[in-house]
């Protein structure tokens, strides 16, 4: 059986666990805090990053978008890309967006740790790219059931988790009052158990980062 390690506010591990839920595929779900002392991931993964997916061999697989790859190909079973070339390519780019979107909002978390140094230009950078890759989510998921295709799969799993990540991180911008559709499209897939077991929040950290 799968071993997962994740945190609880990660959207880069939730993309993962739903995916392993909805492919069907058992796994332990391992929690730890990846910036203290006690993580366990520099014997899993060199770049001490999580998700890592740890195999029944003993093997690992790390980075988010690489470990829904390594399913898709070793577990076919229940696909989570479409059939077709551009189907595959247009959740491939809404994944990239999302994950821009998600490196954006961890970037703003950690300035914001320093407090009165924190640098006013790079915050509004980053935010300029969370509004800007919202506005894009919204236009491509636009009011379709499905972000792409006709069924569910990695571009619900993008979006849903990027828009969740915001609850978390950056609970002032008020994304559902700008893009109506994006919120009735994420009230759909938070209602599917994958969704619904998974809802990030926050942990604390013990040791000091910056």
């Amino acid at each position: 059986m799968f071993k997962l390690i994740s945190a609880t506010p990660s959207p880069y591990a939730r993309k993962v666990r739903i995916a392993l839920v909805e492919k069907g595929l058992p796994f332990e779900l391992l929690t730890e805090v990846p910036w203290d002392s006690t993580t366990s991931l520099p014997l899993h993964n060199p770049l001490e990053k999580l998700p890592v997916l740890l195999l029944p061999d003993g093997g690992s697989v790390y980075e988010s978008s690489y470990i829904l790859q390594y399913l898709e190909l070793m577990h076919p079973g229940t696909p989570m890309l479409p059939d077709d070339v551009l189907g595959s390519l247009a959740a491939r780019k809404l994944e990239v967006l999302c994950d821009g979107i998600c490196d954006a909002l961890v970037l703003t978390f950690f300035e914001r740790q320093r407090g009165e140094h924190a640098s006013a230009s790079w915050l509004a950078r980053q935010r300029r790219k969370i509004e800007g890759g919202l506005a894009e989510i919204a236009r491509l998921v636009g009011d379709r059931e499905w972000a792409v295709g006709d069924r569910f799969g990695l571009g619900d799993i993008a979006a849903g988790t990027a828009v969740g990540y915001l609850s978390v991180r950056f609970a002032e911008l008020p994304w559902r009052d700008l893009y109506p559709n994006l919120a009735a499209f994420s009230d759909r897939l938070e209602q599917r158990p994958s969704f619904r077991n998974s809802v990030p929040y926050a942990q604390t950290i013990t040791d000091r980062v910056m």
